[in-house]
């Protein structure tokens, strides 16, 4: 691996025109690809297997043509003060507006609030319910704008007018704090290298590579119904590593050169020893974001796909595109310990004699390992107590920010109709097999009724051939409550007895049942998904690192920082702890994919930092030195720049923060708190603690499995053999190990 990388380094490194000229080319195609693709909406949402999805796949067979996926919006209307939506001049509004909202192309139809019962029991308070033939990522402009100047003219009469629903969805938005973030990893970069040059490789190729990946993801957006969110993730992710692997390469390149090696050899040396690592890192990551397809919800899938295939394009770049870039710098990339003039003169730092900070923390971390460990393992602990508390959900209009006019249609709905009614259940009543079809609708509505929590239930919806019908249920509380996920559960458990007496099927549907589905999908999944992922990457790291014990404490130090960051989400968006800091206007249930997304993401980018630190590790112990002091030699060599690395990652993940849509705010918060505790905690803490405790048994493999497993050489320890690897450098390499 190493031999071929460091080829592939000092030829990327002559050919530096040609290999500029391949990326920039991708970048192009991709450009144009996305400028010219139809644009993504929200990406359709299905379960394959739950009750939920069968219900809505029935629907679409035997009610043809009532556009079961079309978007949908709910026009709500308040009388002023003093009024009520029944007089003359408010209704006439209203009539107005409902003519107004049933004239566009994409309308298949409009429920007037007066003859639709849809009016609050103190008639303050009404809405019109529009329902479109296309989905919302296939709704026109036109038909929102329509939406909106309707809604405009009513309020125009002196009415409250409010839009829920899907139709009027739109892209997130992330507002400054994300370019915040870019801002303080330039300047991360700039104290790390000691220069703007050097600073600046690793942003434009973290840019270039996350504009190949999300120019990609958008120009099929469309074709594969990939939702905004998706390429949202894909600029997370693809920016936080692309700037790392890039970091790495370049921070080694210039480690190189301290050493006296040519441009070229230290080019190839860099791509060689910390492209290695940057692959087996990357590596690790795409296993995890891949591996959300075994949830079986396409959303998340396309999610992980999409992401991973950034991971990839960044990991190219990074062994290609930076020695390339490199190679045009020349003498302005200075060796490790230099400064550029502007920012100090070039000369060579003098500091020598005084250890760095990370060699003074390593040998305080080796001579009290007990201490370090158990104050890393206690502070994580307390901070994980909050994840048993946790409550899962998925977000809806009610979560949205209250300046939104979905939020203030929530609100008024759940002021005139109760909290229940934004989330209505619909039965579905399948009795294609039953003698009585009619009997057993009957049977149905008349069960139903006598539930617990249950405040209203239409009459049963028949189609034309009269063998399946829908019910309508109103409960009592909102959504997102416990309660109506144990009212969902009862009616599905009175559908049983209801089948075996009339032979009809019973299905409960909706936006709230499919949540409850997706958060139980999303549960029974976690531990198969935990299994395969950390048992992949566990393999994949005992190849690296030749070692069970040291995979083995990876993977328990990565439960132990997933789960703290567990509980700092649930603190922060369930219980509003420094909810004002973080901009959550409204706490409730944490998004039912948060727990296992977090899982896998968290795990590939904590498996970076210990790739890259242990490696440099390992790559001591092997030339020599005994397990203390490789420690030493290690964060001698890696602590500055996986410091940086973490800094920069929580800075990109921290400016996502400020998005307006709540899954993208709390993936941000909740990744970049999780790679803090997992960076300074777990991986510049509790690993060199045991590792110290541990010693010379943390290196031990099997001989027969040390037989069996290919040898990767992340190390280094090939290049030995190399043109450039003369007498000189091997005396050079002897020196170091002595040191």
């Amino acid at each position: 691996m190493a031999t071929f990388l460091y080829k592939l380094g000092r030829l990327a490194f002559r050919r530096r025109h040609f290999v500029a000229l391949i990326w920039v080319a991708l970048l192009t195609l991709a450009g144009v690809g996305a400028a010219s693709a139809p644009p993504a909406g929200n990406s359709s949402f299905s379960i394959p297997g739950t009750e939920a999805q069968k219900a809505f796949d029935l629907l679409e067979q035997r009610f043809p043509g009532a556009s079961a996926d079309g978007a949908t919006a709910r026009v709500v209307f308040k009388a002023p003060g003093g009024e009520k939506m029944t007089d003359a001049g408010n209704k006439a509004t209203v009539n107005k507006t409902v003519k107004e909202l049933s004239h566009g192309s994409e309308v298949a139809s409009v429920a007037d609030p007066y003859t639709g019962h849809a009016v609050s029991k103190d008639g303050t308070i009404a809405y019109a319910s529009v329902k479109y033939k296309v989905s919302g990522m296939e709704l026109e402009d036109s038909s929102r704008t329509a939406l909106e100047d309707a809604a405009k003219d009513a309020r125009d009469a002196g009415l409250t007018v409010e839009i829920g629903g899907d139709a009027l969805s739109a892209a997130p938005e992330t507002g400054a704090t994300e370019v915040i973030g870019i801002a303080i990893a330039a300047v991360v970069l700039v104290i790390t290298f000691g220069s703007l040059l050097a600073a600046g490789l690793p942003l434009l190729t973290a840019i270039i590579g996350v504009g190949i990946g999300v120019s990609t993801v958008t120009a099929l957006a469309h074709t594969l119904d990939l939702g905004t969110t998706t390429s949202t993730l894909a600029t997370m992710i693809g920016l936080a590593v692309g700037i790392d692997y890039a970091l790495f390469i370049v921070s080694r390149y210039r480690a190189e050169l301290a050493e006296g090696r040519e441009r070229e050899e230290a080019a190839g040396r860099a791509v060689g020893t910390a492209g290695s690592a940057v692959v087996f890192a990357g590596l690790t990551v795409v296993i995890a974001l891949v591996g959300l397809s075994v949830v079986n919800i396409p959303m998340l899938t396309k999610m992980g796909i999409a992401a991973a295939g950034t991971v990839v394009v960044a990991v190219l770049i990074a062994l290609t595109m930076i020695p390339a870039l490199l190679g045009y710098a020349g003498r302005r990339v200075k060796p490790a310990g230099q400064k550029s003039r502007l920012l100090g003169g070039a000369r060579a730092a003098k500091k020598a004699a005084r250890p760095n900070m990370g060699t003074r923390w390593a040998s305080f971390v080796v001579r009290r390992p007990v201490a370090v460990l158990l104050l890393g393992v206690i502070g994580l602990g307390a901070a994980a107590v909050p994840a048993a508390s946790l409550e899962l959900g998925l977000p809806d209009d009610g979560s949205q920010p209250v300046s939104t006019t979905q939020r203030r249609a929530y609100d008024l709905l759940s002021e005139g109709f109760g909290p229940g009614f934004n989330g209505p259940l619909m039965v579905v009543v399948d009795a294609k097999k039953s003698d009585d079809p009619k009997a057993a609708f009957t049977r149905v509505t008349d069960d139903i009724k006598g539930l617990k929590d249950v405040v209203t239930v239409t009459p049963a919806q028949p189609n034309k051939a009269g063998d399946t019908a829908t019910v309508t249920v109103i409960p009592n509380s909102k959504p997102s409550s416990t309660t109506t996920e144990d009212l969902v559960h009862a009616i599905r458990d009175a559908g049983s007895g209801i089948k075996a007496k009339t032979d009809a099927e019973v299905l409960v549907t909706g936006s709230t049942a499919m949540n409850i589905d997706v958060s139980q999908k999303l549960n029974d999944a976690l531990f198969p998904y935990l299994a395969l992922v950390v048992g992949l990457a566990f393999l994949l790291l005992i190849v690296v690192f030749r070692s069970l014990l040291v995979p083995l404490k990876a993977a328990l130090g990565f439960l132990l920082s997933v789960l703290a960051a567990l509980g700092a989400v649930v603190a922060v968006f369930q219980w509003g702890w420094l909810s004002g800091l973080m901009g959550v206007e409204e706490t409730g249930p944490v998004m039912s994919m948060m727990p296992i997304f977090m899982v896998g993401v968290v795990f590939g980018l904590a498996m970076d930092y210990e790739v890259f630190l242990v490696t440099r590790m390992r790559e001591a112990y092997v030339h020599g030195e005994k397990p203390g002091q490789a420690i030493v030699t290690g964060f001698r060599h890696g602590a500055r720049v996986v410091t940086a690395a973490a800094v920069i990652m929580i800075a990109v993940f921290s400016g996502f923060i400020g998005s307006s849509e709540s899954m993208i705010k709390m993936i941000g918060f909740g990744l970049a708190i999780a790679v803090f505790f997992d960076a300074f905690i777990v991986r510049m803490a509790v690993v060199p603690a045991v590792l110290a405790l541990l010693g010379r048994r943390a290196w031990w493999l099997p001989k027969w499995l040390d037989r069996v497993l290919p040898n990767v050489d992340v190390e280094g320890e090939g290049l030995r053999t190399e043109p450039g690897s003369g007498p000189k450098d091997l005396d050079e390499d002897r020196e170091l190990v002595r040191v």
